[in-house]
């Protein structure tokens, strides 16, 4: 479980993330941290968040944004927000790392998706891109559907596609991760 002071970083992405608040400190309303994307840092792919906003300031450096196919650039004191449901990508734009306060509402468990999203990229688990591989893929889009759904095609066809991949990856016991920490069970020795 994530707490505020915690720092992940993913080695793929090029994604340096501090929380600032969670979704505990906030009942469930926020979570915040501080993201450093390196010169050529990234979010692995456009995605959309169907009920969460996320407001983006920049504190150095420079962004660019990808939104609904329209493209923003921002600058220090410049904040872009992407509404729940918008098509959306970020990269950093420049040629030095970039500072972002980061706000998303609600919280949901985004936590968790960014938490496992590093896991995978440490153990090699994504392409070249912070993407999970096809079976990892598979568990965390029906893990946290609520929380990031690709642009295309509609939740239903990815869901019904992903569904034989899913099962593979359940057989082979990479389900475990996308369990909530609380909820699991320890091993019986």
């Amino acid at each position: 479980m994530a707490h505020a002071g915690q720092i992940i970083e993913n080695p793929v992405t090029g994604e340096r993330i501090e929380f600032t608040q969670t979704a505990a400190d906030t009942n469930g309303e926020l979570l915040a941290f501080e993201l450093t994307l390196d010169p050529d840092g990234h979010v692995p792919g456009t995605h959309i968040h169907p009920t969460q906003e996320e407001r983006f300031e920049v504190v150095s450096g420079t962004m660019r944004f990808r939104m609904n196919g329209r493209k923003i650039v921002a600058g220090p004191g410049e904040t872009v927000v992407i509404p729940a449901g918008a098509r959306h990508k970020f990269a950093n734009g420049g040629d030095t790392a970039a500072v972002v306060r980061v706000e998303v509402r609600p919280a949901l468990r985004m936590e968790d998706l960014l938490e496992t999203t590093v896991r995978l990229a440490e153990e090699g688990k994504t392409n070249r891109k912070g993407m999970p591989k096809p079976v990892h893929l598979a568990l965390f889009v029906r893990e946290f559907e609520r929380e990031v759904r690709a642009p295309f095609p509609p939740p239903a066809v990815v869901k019904a596609l992903m569904a034989p991949l899913a099962a593979i990856g359940r057989s082979r016991g990479h389900a475990e991760r996308y369990v909530p920490a609380l909820t699991r069970q320890p091993a019986i020795a």
